[in-house]
């Protein structure tokens, strides 16, 4: 029988699937709820349609993970494209108006005529893990950035003094706030008795704080308007943004447990600047498969440091940082090469070799993360841990 391309719209209740033969005819156009049964009954009449099916798909997570594993459980051929993709090729079809109908076609005629796209594979559980926490530590960090800048405008409304001279990133201002929010509480507390309540909760230099406090609180004599109110806003925040502490410190230990039990673990966090953390994630966003990445470039490009040219007409080698790739594995590979810089002497003398050409700090770190993606590809590919100093042979 023929190929038979299907594109399906992914969304939150129902999903939209289009079958196209290989002119581009319609073979069937249907709207499923994402259930189970729906959606194997759905798997069912297409195959009637043509054994040789090619499945595409715009979202490859979340709402469509039910969708997206039942095919690959099923034996089907998924590939993925963009909805950026989507979105700008629906620009060239007939009509200016946007259904589910209209996408799923885009989405299945791209598919019949595009060879380069993404080919989904079934993850792994350890990956699907990795997965998991990482996103959900990544919406924790979030939470608590949020809820610290909201603490800093409501206590610099109050307590200006005070927030300029703490840090709020830091675990012992949060704890003096919880107890004292105002200059008044602060003063009438003293410097011995504020430092013993902070040594208390076990503080560090918790005499060094309460002098900040009580030197902040000495430059301000005026109550504003609502200041009790917003002392126990502050003190609900500050309560807010501990706890939230708490959490990342505990996914942060269930990360790096889950990490070293992956079997490539030993060799990813042997490249220096890479410990549990930023593996975890780059598990999470590659699955350590070099399959999907047949050459270290292809890598670099999907980690989104490898510049892409712009050149048109007479204009040639013309490099710009790429728009699409993965926000994720790019800030493994910067944020662990600028680590390497302070604690690798091959990854410092690389990176000073391009400040001397004249590349400013981040050029000079996205060239040496570039060169960074080199080395773990090839590591990953032949097994083995980063050495960093080459071994001697010695003459037979």
């Amino acid at each position: 029988m023929a190929r038979i391309w299907a594109g399906t719209d992914i969304g939150k209740t129902h999903h939209h699937c289009v079958v196209l033969d290989a002119d581009g005819g319609r073979l069937l156009s249907r709207r499923v709820a994402n259930d189970e049964p729906e959606l194997l009954a759905l798997l069912a009449d297409v195959i009637t349609l043509g054994e040789d099916v090619v499945w595409a798909v715009d979202v490859a997570d979340g709402m469509a993970a039910l969708w997206v594993n039942v095919l690959l459980n099923h034996g089907q051929h998924l590939v993925y494209i963009p909805g950026l993709a989507v979105n700008r090729a629906a620009a060239g079809y007939r009509g200016t108006g946007k259904t589910d109908a209209k996408d799923a076609t885009v989405i299945a005629d791209q598919a019949r005529m595009r060879r380069d796209l993404t080919v989904l594979r079934p993850d792994d559980e350890h990956t699907v893990e990795l997965r998991i926490l990482t996103d959900r530590r990544s919406d924790l960090v979030a939470d608590r950035t949020r809820r610290i800048n909201r603490l800093r405008g409501q206590l610099s409304g109050i307590f200006p003094a005070l927030e300029r001279a703490v840090d709020l990133g830091n675990v012992g201002p949060l704890v003096l706030l919880t107890g004292y929010q105002t200059p008044a509480a602060i003063r009438r507390a003293g410097r011995r008795r504020l430092a013993t309540w902070l040594g208390n909760r076990k503080v560090r230099s918790a005499e060094d704080l309460a002098a900040v406090a009580l030197a902040a609180a000495e430059r301000q004599h005026t109550a504003v308007p609502g200041e009790k109110i917003a002392a126990q806003v502050v003190h609900t925040l500050a309560k807010e943004v501990m706890g939230l502490n708490e959490q990342i410190a505990e996914i942060d230990k269930l990360i790096a447990a889950r990490f070293r039990d992956h079997e490539l673990a030993e060799v990813i966090s042997s490249l220096p600047g890479i410990g549990p953390l930023l593996g975890a994630e780059f598990l999470a966003a590659t699955a350590g498969d070099l399959s999907r990445y047949v050459t270290a470039d292809r890598l670099a490009s999907f980690a989104g440091v490898a510049p892409v040219p712009r050149d048109s007409g007479g204009v040639s080698g013309n490099l710009h940082r790429p728009r699409r790739y993965h926000r994720g594995l790019q800030r493994v590979f910067y944020t662990s090469a600028l680590i390497s810089i302070r604690n690798c002497e091959a990854s410092r003398r690389f990176y000073e070799r391009k400040r001397a050409e004249g590349k400013r700090h981040t050029q000079a770190v996205v060239a040496l993360a570039r060169r960074r993606v080199n080395v773990l590809w090839a590591l990953i590919r032949d097994g083995r841990c980063y050495q960093r100093e080459l071994p001697v042979i010695s003459a037979a």
